[in-house]
């Protein structure tokens, strides 16, 4: 008849060892750094990199970031925006954007010629914006500075207007 006691007590005590077990396996390493999340920066200016993709006529809302300094392709990759670069140039170019314009339309083997991704940035937020003049791989920005992506066709040479 003691056995049934001890059974009732260790079932008792099932729940806390199991919250005790998942939250043992749940704890961070104190050197574990967190990830940055991007932010808007419509909530005041931004004291990191500005990040404003637009994507003119290809069908999707505009994306603005606020993310940490740094070379182009990390900042673009803080602020959740995937690029793809062409066959003969490799990340150099962005030849896609968040898988824009579809392979179907843009194979990204070479630089298209009727419509591609510019690239631009901006010094301060009251800069005017100017073509970047390194690539995606090697553009070092700074904070305080602004990286635009603008689908562009043809010869229109319209900076981003975030």
């Amino acid at each position: 008849m003691t056995v049934l006691p001890r059974f009732r007590a260790t079932i008792a005590l099932a729940p806390l060892l199991v919250v005790l077990a998942v939250s043992g396996c749940a704890a961070t390493s104190p050197s574990a750094a967190p990830t940055p999340t991007p932010s808007a920066s419509t909530s005041g200016p931004c004291a990191e990199v500005t990040v404003v993709v637009e994507f003119n006529t290809l069908d999707h809302k505009p994306i603005t970031a606020c993310v940490p300094a740094g070379v182009a392709a990390d900042v673009l990759k803080a602020a959740k925006i995937t690029t793809a670069g062409t066959a003969d140039y490799g990340d150099q170019v962005v030849c896609r954007v968040d898988d824009l314009p579809a392979p179907a339309v843009e194979s990204c083997a070479t630089l298209p010629s009727a419509a591609y991704w510019a690239m631009w940035v901006k010094t301060s937020a009251d800069a005017k914006w100017d073509y970047a003049q390194e690539g995606v791989a090697t553009q070092q920005l700074t904070a305080g500075e602004s990286l635009g992506l603008r689908y562009t066709v043809g010869d229109d040479t319209t900076p981003p207007q975030g």
